[in-house]
């Protein structure tokens, strides 16, 4: 187990008809603190023959699983066709999600968040698990063993963190301050620039929920949430897309209208 650390895979997922499967790299203590466990997550839902992958990033902390924080997206390429790298950095001030090199999330720490940060030892987890529950179109297509068996490849893990027994009756959590040092000064855990215009372009091109933007589900913003304005107009009340379908339909719908309110311009000239 580990307090903190930068965590990360190389995967290839199944191909084919993968409904209700999901695949995930994700850390977790709940083994050992079973009603009060912390958990990072980077979950990939199968889908129906034809259909893409998609994937969500969530955490808790504390046992805070009514509080979920789920982040869901969708990819710019197969993630079944060869392998990525997805990754996790976690420390004692933020944790920042990894899609290759392209930072797609960071949650930063605040006291208003309280026990719903993270801050036990985890261990790390790659597993493939049968979610028909919820997984695809919540839960409406199950896994269809027909299409088994559903094979996940990680390869090149790394773990970089500092090991801590979380059951030591005083664990000395001060062990662990130069490896959180090192960690912070990493070139992973800086978030350039460049990086965050990056992370910006995937938010706006592929995430299609963010429990940020959800208000039926939290009428009082999560104290994490930091509300981007040109983000938050293409959201609904239930923190999903606005237009239902893809980020594509939605570029085409606001195409069409840039092209009637120029119609209506250029006939407005005319009539002059």
């Amino acid at each position: 187990m580990y307090e903190h650390g930068f965590f990360s895979a190389k995967i290839k997922l199944p191909s084919d008809y993968t409904a209700g499967v999901v695949v995930a790299l994700y850390a977790s203590n709940g083994d050992v603190f079973e009603k009060n466990h912390d958990e990072l997550d980077i979950e990939f839902l199968g889908n129906v023959e034809g259909k893409p992958w998609r994937f969500q990033t969530n955490l808790y902390g504390n046992g805070s699983t009514s509080r979920g924080r789920e982040e869901r997206y969708r990819l710019w390429f197969d993630p079944s066709k060869e392998f990525h790298r997805y990754s996790i950095l976690w420390t004692a001030k933020n944790i920042i999600f990894y899609v290759d090199e392209v930072p797609i999330r960071e949650v930063v720490r605040s006291d208003e968040m309280g026990g719903d940060y993270p801050t036990k030892p985890m261990s790390i987890y790659a597993t493939i698990w049968d979610a028909s529950s919820w997984a695809t179109n919540g839960g409406k297509i199950k896994v269809n063993y027909d299409y088994a068996p559903f094979t996940a490849d990680f390869k090149e893990l790394v773990l970089e963190g500092c090991p801590m027994d979380p059951i030591q009756e005083y664990p000395d959590f001060t062990t662990c301050k130069e490896k959180d040092a090192w960690l912070e000064i990493r070139n992973f855990a800086v978030l350039t620039p460049k990086r965050r215009s990056a992370m910006r372009k995937f938010r706006q091109h592929y995430m299609y929920y963010s429990c940020c933007y959800d208000v039926w589900r939290y009428p009082v913003k999560l104290p994490d949430c930091v509300i981007d304005p040109i983000e938050k107009a293409r959201f609904n009340d239930t923190g999903r897309l606005r237009f239902s379908g893809s980020h594509k339909k939605q570029a085409k719908i606001a195409k069409a209208r840039r092209k009637k309110k120029q119609r209506a311009a250029s006939d407005e000239r005319t009539d002059v």
